[in-house]
């Protein structure tokens, strides 16, 4: 497996204009358009919504600073709301839509975004309960159908010294696998304080990380990177999931819990050993060592890098990566394979991920042992409120209790 070069051809370039929408105006949002516009040519971002019109407005401000030839973001295309995401997808000059909300309208959007014939940039993580996973495979299978491609904010599989070390492990470097261990673990989140005159929805709409049908927690928002390696490196989703965890440091109405450590059991009885965490003034670890019968392989998060070394800690290989170049690296993929007509469709496999995450949720909240077949074909697990309007009321923060949290 390689990595496409990051070197546009002239034939690409010479190529029609590719117009930009984006939903979803906030940090993530923010940086993935600036990935876009700063790898590609021949773009335009032409249409922007968000739940504020303010940070249409700072979007708009900050890109065309940057990028003033790529934007032609006119303030009749710039839509405020919670349906505003259906102006961008209705706009028949729209090719490409980057969808970066927070996770739980991401089956939705995407879905939507295939029936409206667009190429699609998601972010990850695409579901955060088994509902919304099914709605991923039926938009995955509906854009093959159709010819549009969707990438996935999952830039690790394209960073060179993961996509290296993968090659390494396939080509037999380290014999067979045997286990793994992952790490996504740091200290606290952001948390914001509701103000005066919010709404329910409002409020945990802004707060979104600390509940749980917006955000999935931290295993499926943010750790979904590192289980989204482990299963490129094993080949498949796990079988199972068996963890616990807890709270200690959330704020009181966090629906979140600040620790999780899951065993996944991969075809072949390959035992995944996982933690994530988020807690102040501990020892930060985000990386993924992966055990063979010749070798070990460490994969380093962000720019570490990859090594080999065999049993008696001689260094067999290793390989630098930058993930500045992945993020980029992602929407160039897509551009390209907007321009020349070879759709990428890549939902499926983050999917997945995503779901292996909310498999691991569900394991630690419930304190069941719970199993691939169960999440993916028979969870009734649905968290996305049926009856969402502005200014409507939600329940107040709950966390999970193991032995009282159901099994769905």
């Amino acid at each position: 497996m390689t990595v496409p070069s990051m070197v546009h051809s002239e034939e690409a370039t010479k190529k029609q204009t590719v117009n930009l929408g984006i939903v979803g105006c906030g940090g993530r949002g923010s940086g993935a358009i600036n990935d876009s516009l700063s790898i590609n040519e021949g773009i335009k971002l032409i249409a922007a919504a968000d739940l504020y019109a303010d940070k249409n407005e700072r979007l708009k401000a900050t890109l065309t600073r940057r990028h003033p030839e790529k934007i032609d973001l006119a303030d009749e295309k710039m839509y405020a709301g919670l349906d505003s995401y259906k102006k961008v997808l209705e706009d028949p000059d729209v090719d490409v839509v980057l969808l970066t909300t927070s996770p739980a309208f991401r089956p939705y959007h995407i879905l939507e975004a295939v029936q409206a014939g667009k190429h699609v940039f998601a972010e990850k993580p695409s579901c955060v309960d088994p509902a919304g996973y099914q709605i991923c495979l039926q938009a995955h299978e509906l854009a093959e159908k159709n010819g549009t491609s969707i990438v996935t904010g999952t830039q690790y599989r394209r960073q060179v010294n993961y996509v290296g070390a993968v090659d390494k492990i396939r080509s037999g470097m380290i014999g067979d696998i045997i286990s793994a261990t992952s790490r996504y673990c740091s200290t606290g989140i952001w948390y914001k304080n509701r103000t005066e005159g919010m709404s329910d929805t409002e409020y945990q709409l802004n707060n979104w990380m600390h509940f749980i049908w917006l955000s999935g927690d931290q295993i499926t928002e943010q750790a979904v990177h590192n289980i989204d390696t482990m299963n490129w490196v094993m080949g498949s989703a796990p079988v199972s999931a068996y963890g616990s965890g807890g709270r200690f440091t959330r704020p009181d109405d966090s629906e979140m819990w600040d620790n999780m450590e899951i065993d996944y059991m991969y075809p072949g009885d390959r035992n995944l050993s996982f933690m994530c965490r988020q807690v102040p003034g501990t020892r930060g670890d985000n990386s993924n060592v992966i055990y063979g019968t010749e070798a070990n392989c460490h994969i380093g998060a962000g720019s570490t890098g990859s090594r080999i070394v065999d049993r008696s800690g001689k260094e067999l290989w290793s390989m630098k990566g930058s993930i500045a170049d992945a993020y980029k690296q992602e929407h160039k993929d897509l551009i390209d394979s907007v321009r020349n007509n070879q759709p990428i469709v890549e939902l499926k496999q983050t999917a997945e991920s995503s779901l292996t995450a909310v498999m691991g949720r569900m394991a630690a909240y419930t304190g069941q042992l719970v199993s691939w077949d169960f999440v993916s074909k028979e969870s009734k697990l649905d968290l996305f409120p049926k009856d969402l309007t502005w200014d409507g009321k939600r329940p107040a923060g709950e966390y999970a209790i193991p032995g009282k949290t159901k099994l769905v």
